[in-house]
C-alpha cells in the first residue's frame, strides 16, 4: 500500500492527500473499453455482492471507495477484499479531519439538532462521501456512481442529490433499489460467485456510525413503545450505571470553534473522540426520537451522540453569553433551517451556502470557556468566561455595587406600555367604566375597630 501521489482534479477533496490504493500496478485507466462506476464501498455483505452484480448487470469496470469518518473497521482489509471480488482499483480515504472542519464544525455553529433531537450525525457525513465519490469519478474518468442505499431511507436522497448538485453530468446505480435481495439470498449469492465476505452473526439492530454519533435502528426498536434494551447501545453506559460522584469538564472555543479541553489544546478529531470517550462513561448522549424521515414517513430512531450533545450544550450556553438578544433570537431559526437542509440532504445547496455566511458572522466573537458537569446521562453547563462576554455584574446585581438606574424605569415602562394604553382609549366603546370587569374574589381585611 502507498499514498495516492496525484492530487486529484480542480476542487478535488483535501481528503484525496490521504488515499490508499491496493496493487499500485493496476493501471488507472480499464485495460478495455469497458465503462467505470465508482462504488462506495463500506466492506459489508450488500457493496461486496453489489461489486459482482454491478459487473454482470451493467458490464462495467469497478472502483470501490471506502471512506473513514470514524467509523469502526479495517480500511485495509475492506480494499483488499474488494480487490479480490473484482473492483479494478480499491481506494481508501481518510476523511476523518476534513469531516469534523467542514462538515461537524459547521454543524456545531448552527447547533444543528433536527427537530430538536438528532444532531445530524449521519446527515452530514453522507454529502462528504458523495463529494469524495466525485472526486474520484472524475480522476478515473467514471460516468457512475453507485452506492448501497436503500429506496426507504433518507441517505439515497442525500447521496444522489449530493452528486447531482456537484456533478449533474454523472448517472447514479443504486442496486439496492434495483436488485431487492434478503440477507440470505445475498449470501447465497456470494457463495455462488465465490465472493469473500465476513459473515458474522446477524445482529438485530441496523447501525451507522462517525466519530458525531451513532443511530441505532430495526428491530424491538420499531416497536415505539418499547424502551431501549442495553444491548442496543455501545458508546454510553447506562445512566443509571453511570458514576454517582459527577465529572467536569472545561471545553475552550475560540470564533464558535472548540480547540481545547480541560485547558489542553487539541485538533478536532481528537477533542471529538475524548470527548466521546468522557461523555460516554458518564451516560451522556443517549437519544430516542420519533423522527420525520425526508420520505415522508415516521420513524423510530435511537442515537448515541456523546461529544456533539455535550459540544452543543455548550457551544449554545456561549452564544448566550455573548450574542445581542434580536441575533440570538433569530439565529434560533436559522439554526433549526439548518438543521432541515442538512437532514434533507441539500448541504450543498445555494440557501444553506447562505446560511453559513450568516453563521459565520455570528460567530465572530463567540470565544470563550464553558463549564459543564456530567452525571448520570445528564450535561449540565454550570459555568461561562469570554472577554466578550454581554453579561455585566454591574448590571446585574442586586447588590453593593450595582450600576443599573433606577431612576429610568418608570419613563421607560410608560413609553413601552404607551400602545396598549393608546389602543385601550381608542377602544374606550367597548370598555364600560361603571361596569366592573371581574368578581373580586376574596375578603378584605381590615382594623375591625
Amino acid at each position: 500500500m502507498r499514498r495516492h501521489e496525484g492530487t486529484g482534479v480542480d476542487g478535488a477533496s483535501t481528503s484525496l492527500n490521504n488515499i490508499l490504493l491496493v496493487a499500485p500496478g493496476i493501471p488507472m485507466t480499464s485495460i478495455n473499453e469497458r465503462k467505470k462506476v465508482v462504488l462506495a464501498y463500506s466492506g459489508g455483505l450488500d457493496t461486496s455482492v453489489a461489486i459482482k452484480w454491478l459487473q454482470d448487470r451493467y458490464s462495467v469496470d469497478v472502483v470501490a471507495v471506502s471512506v473513514d469518518v470514524g467509523q469502526p473497521g479495517d480500511m485495509r482489509e475492506n480494499i483488499d477484499r474488494a480487490k479480490r471480488i473484482g473492483a479494478i482499483n480499491a481506494y481508501a480515504i481518510d476523511a476523518k479531519e476534513e469531516f469534523v472542519e467542514n462538515y461537524c464544525w459547521p454543524s456545531l455553529k448552527a447547533n444543528a439538532m433536527y427537530e430538536g433531537s438528532y444532531p445530524v450525525c449521519t446527515s452530514i457525513a453522507r454529502p462528504l462521501i458523495a463529494k469524495l465519490l466525485v472526486d474520484v469519478a472524475k480522476t478515473e474518468g467514471a460516468p457512475y456512481i453507485a452506492h448501497g442505499c436503500t429506496a426507504k431511507g433518507n441517505d439515497q436522497v442525500r447521496f444522489d442529490v449530493s452528486i447531482g448538485a456537484l456533478a449533474p453530468h454523472l448517472e447514479i446505480i443504486a442496486p439496492m433499489r434495483e436488485w431487492v435481495m434478503t440477507r440470505e439470498d445475498e449470501i447465497e449469492y456470494a457463495r455462488e460467485h465465490g465472493i469473500p465476505i465476513k459473515v458474522k452473526k446477524e445482529s438485530p439492530y441496523s447501525t451507522d456510525e462517525n466519530l458525531w454519533g451513532r443511530s441505532i435502528e430495526c428491530g424491538v426498536l420499531e416497536d415505539a413503545y418499547q424502551e431501549p434494551p442495553e444491548d442496543a447501545f455501545e458508546w454510553t453506559v447506562s445512566p443509571a450505571a453511570a458514576p454517582d460522584e459527577p465529572e467536569y469538564i472545561e471545553i475552550g472555543f475560540e470564533k464558535g470553534i472548540p480547540v481545547s479541553l480541560n485547558g489542553e489544546k487539541m485538533g478536532g478529531v481528537e477533542l471529538v473522540e475524548k470527548l466521546n470517550t468522557v461523555a460516554g462513561r458518564n451516560g451522556v448522549g443517549r437519544i430516542d426520537h420519533i423522527e420525520d424521515r425526508l420520505v415522508g414517513i415516521k420513524s423510530r430512531e435511537n442515537y448515541e451522540c456523546p461529544a456533539a450533545v455535550v459540544l452543543i450544550n455548550a457551544h449554545k450556553d456561549l452564544e448566550k453569553l455573548i450574542l445581542p438578544k434580536d441575533v440570538l433570537k433569530f439565529k434560533t431559526s436559522i439554526d433549526q433551517r439548518y438543521a432541515e437542509l442538512a437532514y434533507d440532504g441539500l448541504w450543498f445547496s445555494s440557501l444553506k451556502y447562505a446560511l453559513d455566511a450568516f453563521v459565520d458572522k455570528t460567530q465572530e466573537y463567540v470565544t470563550g470557556t464553558v463549564r459543564v458537569k456530567l452525571l448520570k446521562g445528564n450535561a449540565v453547563v454550570v459555568g461561562r468566561a469570554s472577554p466578550y462576554s454581554m453579561y455585566d455584574t454591574g448590571l446585574a446585581t442586586y447588590a453593593k455595587g450595582d450600576q443599573f438606574d433606577h431612576t429610568c424605569a418608570k419613563g421607560f415602562i410608560y413609553v413601552w406600555g404607551l400602545p396598549l394604553k393608546t389602543v385601550a382609549a381608542a377602544h374606550k366603546d367597548k370598555v364600560e367604566d361603571s361596569e366592573p370587569t371581574g368578581s373580586m374574589v376574596g375578603e378584605i381585611q381590615g382594623n375591625s375597630e
